[in-house]
């Protein structure tokens, strides 16, 4: 596990146990995609156990030095490895809109950001499956009325059925962390099109979460709701205590009233 030196900078934590691994590999049910893109594989534990899949792997990698290793250490991979940055790269290039998973070891530091861009390709990804930090993991799967329910579980969950697998100990990683992980999955409803404008979504949910202790009376007082509308009961509520068909429904009020 020597090859590739973990890069502080770049939040690299290189898991050495084989058995969870492969475990995550198994979360993927490989059906309705052809292929998968695995970010951020580093040395390649992961990424052995999706080549043995009948399925495309591809891997994206911004360290330089991961690349030169996983090009000289996994054949299979030939052509297959994308050294940019997930976050900044237009996937399309390799995938062409074709429909593909997710799944990695994310890093730690840039996790929430990978999750809010690979919404971005919703359309195209049925299924997500990869590590976090446990508390961003749990995050993301956690229901209404919780300190953890927040921006990242209502978008998430409307569009995808989140699922919290396993809990990771940090003895398992080089370096360890000084937190635990947590691995999930994600696999896209069936009906994963909002009645509703998808973008004010959006707009609704960031903005009640940006001042979450503060009733949606007050906290969406920026979207210059009618006064007729900021009567409706749900505007006694904060933003905790609406589940996703919740929010959903209270933009479409925002959107007939005029918005």
């Amino acid at each position: 596990m020597e090859a590739v030196k973990a890069k502080k900078h770049l939040g690299q934590h290189f898991l050495k146990d084989e058995s969870i691994a492969k475990a995550i590999a198994d979360t993927l049910n490989l059906e309705g995609y052809n292929d998968i893109l695995e970010i951020g594989p580093g040395m390649g534990v992961l990424t052995k156990y999706l080549l043995e899949k009948p399925i495309n792997t591809y891997v994206i990698e911004i360290d330089k030095e991961s690349v030169v290793y996983l090009d000289d250490n996994y054949p299979k991979l030939k052509d297959k490895i994308i050294s940019q940055d997930f976050l900044k790269y237009n996937i399309n290039e390799i995938f062409e809109g074709k429909q593909f998973a997710i799944i990695g070891n994310f890093p730690y530091n840039i996790s929430t950001q990978i999750v809010f861009r690979a919404l971005e390709y919703r359309n195209q990804i049925p299924e997500f499956s990869g590590m976090f930090q446990k508390e961003v993991a749990q995050r993301i799967c956690e229901k209404k009325g919780t300190k953890a329910y927040g921006i990242l579980s209502v978008l998430v969950q409307a569009f995808y059925d989140a699922e919290y697998l396993f809990t990771v100990d940090e003895t398992v990683f080089i370096p360890p962390p000084k937190v635990k992980s947590g691995v999930l999955r994600l696999r896209r409803k069936e009906n994963y099109t909002l009645p509703c404008g998808e973008k004010l979504f959006f707009t609704v949910v960031k903005t009640a979460f940006q001042q979450r202790r503060k009733t949606l009376r007050n906290s969406l007082k920026t979207l210059n709701l009618s006064d007729n509308l900021r009567e409706d009961e749900v505007f006694n509520l904060r933003p905790e205590q609406l589940n996703v068909e919740q929010f959903i429904a209270l933009t479409q009020k925002i959107e007939a009233d005029g918005i």
